[in-house]
């Protein structure tokens, strides 16, 4: 993993300083909404995703920061919306934007990020960067509205569950890694390589925030332990503990989960069960599979530091703690 640290060492104060930049030249309380969760922390993995394919396919100019930070922009103002509709109380370890300046500012401010993102990714006069761009915003914003629904029903459904996941995170990061193959001018099949990349890797990098909600303390993620089951998701690690349950077991706990009516002394208990069922672990084995598959798809690339660090970055997800 040293290749990726150095790599992200190296590039991450650049990233973050356009990104401060950009948050500065908003007025009034877009610039605070952006500069409180632009300033929360985040991996960066979008932006760095979308300059380590640009670079792998021989880009080489420095003017790579808009369209990469375009992707991290899109991403700041999907968590912005996602907090307000699951009533989150905190994002990164401080307190959810929504609370601190108010549900309707933020969803606006959120709505003025997603058209910065667009405006970002129109300075390079590259259509297809602003079609990529403009298709990431709605298959993102599907996968959420499949994701409300599904809480309304929730089932055992491991095919609508794998969608809501596909959707929700892992076209974002597809996104990131065509946009850096569309500015690199790539072949529709390099570009096609990069992005399932990024969605083996994207799939991979949720499968594991969702065993994460099951496995990690709230000091390493950030957010409360157990939050999903709280708010009424059903993900991977709660499919496979109740496929192992009686039926009525089953039934009893999604219908409790439907109308909101799953109490703290019964999260409690279902966490344990499903931490002492080994779940989370068998959650991790899946996405070892995708990650495995986004390695492969990196035979196209010619060998250097940026496929090397790619390869790193997929191992990672399968690693990080938050």
């Amino acid at each position: 993993m040293n290749e990726l640290l150095r790599y992200f060492q190296r590039e991450l104060p650049g990233i973050n300083q356009f990104l401060d930049a950009e948050a500065e030249a908003l007025s009034g309380l877009v610039r605070d909404v952006a500069r409180h969760i632009i300033g929360s922390g985040g991996k960066r993995i979008r932006p760095m995703l979308t300059l380590l394919h640009a670079r792998a396919l021989g880009y080489d100019k420095d003017d790579f920061h808009a369209i990469a930070c375009a992707l991290e922009l899109l991403h700041s103002a999907t968590l912005l919306h996602d907090d307000y509709l699951d009533d989150a109380e905190v994002r990164r370890g401080r307190a959810a934007s929504h609370l601190v300046f108010g549900r309707t500012e933020t969803i606006l401010a959120g709505d003025a990020l997603l058209a910065l993102a667009n405006e970002m990714g129109a300075r390079y006069g590259n259509a297809r960067l602003c079609w990529l761009l403009a298709r990431g915003i709605m298959e993102t914003a599907v996968g959420e509205i499949e994701e409300i629904q599904f809480a309304k029903h929730p089932t055992l459904d491991r095919e609508a569950y794998m969608r809501i996941i596909i959707g929700k995170t892992a076209r974002l990061i597809e996104c990131a890694c065509r946009c850096g193959a569309a500015l690199a001018g790539a072949t529709p099949e390099q570009e096609d390589a990069a992005g399932e990349y990024g969605l083996n890797l994207g799939i991979a990098f949720q499968l594991v925030d969702d065993a994460l909600d099951y496995d990690s303390p709230t000091s390493e993620t950030g957010k409360p332990e157990g939050g999903d089951l709280r708010e009424g998701k059903v993900t991977l690690p709660l499919i496979l503990f109740m496929e192992d349950c009686e039926e009525a077991a089953s039934d009893t706990l999604l219908t409790l989960m439907r109308d909101g009516e799953l109490t703290d002394e019964q999260c409690a208990e279902v966490l344990a069960q499903v931490q002492d069922a080994g779940c989370a672990e068998r959650t991790r084995d899946e996405a070892a599979i995708y990650v495995e598959r986004a390695k492969a798809c990196l035979a196209g690339l010619p060998p250097g530091e940026e496929r090397t660090v790619l390869g790193q970055a997929a191992d990672y997800v399968l690693t990080r703690t938050k």
